[in-house]
């Protein structure tokens, strides 16, 4: 029987969490640090340092850490724990910089013929300005750096390209913004698709797309995600198998050709277009809001799979999703992506969470005295399973409105293009 430890405080941590202490083999799971919700599955604890960590594994034997957010990995503690003897899902700091940088993985892309827009990668305004002179928008500038998914800028016109490329140069992202890369804009369906590897195998992981705006008919800001659904019909099998074929199995390949091969998710972020699907960007942790849709359809056995992934096993890994779709519908503060309050509680939870083929994962929220307070942007996330992407989503709006929250707020229309097509 194996102990886990999570690392992170998101409402994907809280679905993997869910899914993972499902597992026959897994005797006890900790998360660090964790949110309300995720205490009231597992047992959460206060980590600050990636020493800590290491030392808290070693003292409790713990048998595999499942490393959540983009930062530790980027800061290379998966390393650390590999070199101690710690299995780790999650890829060390050198693969992690596809995520930690934009730059670093449009010249991968480059280098190793994997489609994805044509750019360029500056290190000073001078040269970003002087490269923008004779293209024509929309155009799209993003910091090369780790943004907390903010540092992307659609430019409708060259001068706001060139607004969007000063600011960031001038630390409109902090250090993350000290480099940009300025590509094409891209048109079509979005897809979030995700893929296991071990460093030598990869095998697909399901897909998502997820709503990343925040009013309802795709309006407004854009958010680090308002809702997700799975599976989405436009990924064919056809499409699926040419993306491993052309983006994700060079990747690997080209992983290991640097030096750096990549264990763990690779979560890319794909464009449809009609000359067929090109990579947007990858991060290399699972996706939040799709990890909640995916982990609601997964009915294998995650702690074998992730341990199989981490200690270069891939091929004996059993992956299988139900049929049924998901939908998930993020619940966010007031104000969110803007200010916001802190503080407000959250009632009818236990009424809510009576409803079948639903869960309510935790995002920004706290717990005292069994009362639930919320604590961040995006609070919620309600998660229901369907035959069709319809009766899950009509699953997911009668848990929402059992919950007793006027300080916050949902978009009503999630997954409403697959709906209507």
């Amino acid at each position: 029987m194996a102990k886990l430890l999570v690392i992170g405080s998101g409402g994907r941590e809280h679905a993997l969490c869910w899914r993972l202490k499902q597992a026959p083999s897994v005797q006890k799971i900790f998360c660090a640090p964790g949110n309300g919700g995720i205490a009231q599955d597992v047992e959460c604890i206060t980590l600050p340092t990636h020493a800590d960590i290491v030392s808290f594994c070693k003292e409790n034997a713990i048998g595999l850490v499942v490393i959540g957010p983009e930062q530790p990995l980027v800061e290379g503690l998966a390393d650390m724990l590999q070199a101690a003897g710690i299995p780790a899902f999650g890829p060390g700091a050198k693969a992690a910089q596809l995520e930690g940088s934009k730059g670093y993985m449009k010249n991968i892309c480059a280098k190793y013929n994997i489609p994805t827009a044509a750019y360029g990668y500056f290190h000073n305004a001078a040269d970003a300005l002087a490269f923008l002179k004779d293209k024509s928008a929309p155009i799209v500038v993003k910091a090369d750096g780790l943004a907390a998914g903010k540092g992307v800028i659609i430019a409708e016109t060259i001068k706001e390209a060139e607004e969007a490329v000063r600011d960031m140069f001038a630390g409109a992202f902090g250090e993350s913004g000290s480099s940009v890369v300025i590509e094409e804009f891209m048109e079509g369906p979005e897809v979030s698709y995700f893929a296991l590897s071990d460093g030598q195998t990869a095998i697909e992981f399901g897909y998502a797309q997820d709503h990343k705006r925040v009013g309802d008919g795709d309006t407004g800001p854009n958010t680090g995600g308002m809702g997700a659904y799975s599976p989405p019909s436009v990924m064919t099998e056809a499409l699926r198998a040419e993306v491993m074929k052309t983006i994700i199995l060079p990747t690997v390949s080209a992983m290991q050709k640097e030096g750096a091969p990549f264990k763990g998710v690779l979560f890319a972020g794909l464009m449809l277009t009609k000359s067929g699907p090109r990579l947007l960007e990858y991060n290399v942790r699972f996706g939040d809001p799709e990890t909640q849709s995916l982990m609601m359809r997964f009915n294998a056995d995650l702690y074998q799979t992730l341990l199989a992934c981490a200690t270069g096993r891939l091929h004996e890994a059993k992956i299988s999703f139900t049929k049924e779709a998901a939908v998930c519908v993020v619940m966010a503060a007031n104000g969110y992506p803007g200010n916001y309050a802190k503080g407000s509680v959250i009632g009818g939870l236990e009424k809510a969470a009576n409803i079948p083929h639903s869960k309510i994962f935790h995002a920004g929220t706290a717990a005292k005295d069994n009362v639930i307070t919320a604590t961040g942007g995006r609070v919620l996330g309600v998660t229901a399973l369907g035959a069709t992407i319809a009766e899950a989503q009509s699953r997911a709006y009668q848990v929402v409105d059992q919950i007793e929250w006027p300080e916050g707020f949902c978009r009503r229309d999630i997954a409403w293009r697959e709906i209507k097509a």
